[in-house]
C-alpha cells in the first residue's frame, strides 16, 4: 500500500504512538488528522506538529464517534486510512470487588467497541476509495495477559480477534485491514506497568513502533508485530501456558 499523499485519522493521537504515527506520516507526504479527549493535550500535538489537524472527541461516547464520522466526511472528503489507536489502561485487583467499575466500562469502550463502532462507520465510506485501510492497534498482551491488568488485556485479545475477522470480510474490497501489535512502549500508557513490576525498563521509544508500521504497510505486512511482541506471539502459539507464567512472574 503507498504511504504517501493519503488522508489518515488517528485516533488518540496526541500522545505516544498515535503522535509518533501523526508524525510519520505527516513526514511521508501525508494529510494528517488526530483526535483525543485532552484539549490541552492535542493543543500541543498541534504546536509541536503544526501540520495536523486535530478534534476533540471522546471515544467513549457513542455519540460521539458518531460526530467523528460526520465531521471527517464533511471536512476531509478524501480520508482513506483510519487508525484505531486510543487506548486505555488500569490496574484492576479483582479480590477487592469492583471497586471503580466506570474504570472498566472505559477501558470496554475506548479499546473495544470504538475500534468496531467507528470501522462499521467508516467501512461503507471507504470501500468507496481505490486504495484503503483500517489499522487497528493491539498489543503483544492480546497474545499474553499480564493478570494485573484483566481488562485491558481482554480488549486487545479481542481487538485483535475482530481485526482478524475484519480482514477476511474485508479481503474483496479495497480496504486493507493492519494490526500494529507493540510492546511495551515508552508512554505514559506504560508507565503503570512498569512501575506495578518495580521495573526500571520503561519500553521502546514510539518512534520505533511507527517506523515498523509505515513500513509494513509499505510491504502490504498484516500482523505488524514489533519487537518483544514479536516473541510474546511466538511463545503464545507454541507453550501459551509457559508464556503465561513468565510474564505473570511479579
Amino acid at each position: 500500500m503507498k504511504t504517501r499523499g493519503n488522508t489518515v485519522l488517528i485516533t488518540g493521537g496526541a500522545t505516544g504512538i498515535g503522535f509518533s504515527l501523526a508524525e510519520s506520516f505527516v513526514r511521508a507526504g501525508n494529510t494528517v488528522i488526530i483526535c483525543g479527549r485532552r484539549k490541552d493535550k492535542l493543543k500541543e500535538a498541534k504546536r509541536k506538529l503544526p501540520q495536523i489537524h486535530i478534534h476533540t472527541c471522546d471515544l467513549s461516547k457513542d455519540k460521539e464517534r458518531q460526530a467523528l464520522f460526520i465531521w471527517t466526511k464533511e471536512n476531509f472528503k478524501g480520508m482513506n486510512i483510519l487508525i484505531n489507536n486510543a487506548g486505555v489502561q488500569a490496574m484492576i485487583d479483582l479480590k477487592k470487588g469492583d471497586q471503580k467499575p466506570a474504570n472498566s466500562k472505559n477501558e470496554i469502550e475506548t479499546n473495544l467497541v470504538a475500534p468496531i463502532r467507528l470501522s462499521a462507520l467508516f467501512i461503507p465510506w471507504l470501500t468507496k476509495r481505490k486504495e484503503a485501510a483500517i489499522m487497528n492497534v493491539s498489543s503483544g498482551l492480546a497474545f499474553v495477559p499480564i493478570a494485573a491488568m484483566p481488562v485491558y488485556c481482554a480488549t486487545k485479545a479481542a481487538l485483535h480477534s475482530f481485526t482478524v475477522s475484519l480482514r477476511h470480510q474485508l479481503k474483496d474490497t479495497s480496504i486493507k485491514v493492519f494490526e500494529l501489535v507493540p510492546p511495551m512502549v515508552d508512554t505514559e500508557l506504560d508507565q503503570g506497568a512498569a512501575e506495578e513490576g518495580d521495573s526500571e525498563y520503561r519500553g521502546i521509544p514510539p518512534s520505533e513502533v511507527a517506523q515498523a508500521a509505515l513500513s509494513a504497510m509499505a510491504a502490504d505486512e498484516y500482523e505488524i508485530l514489533v519487537g518483544e511482541a514479536k516473541t510474546l506471539a511466538q511463545r503464545a502459539r507454541k507453550n501459551p501456558e509457559r508464556a503465561f507464567q513468565n510474564i505473570n512472574r511479579w
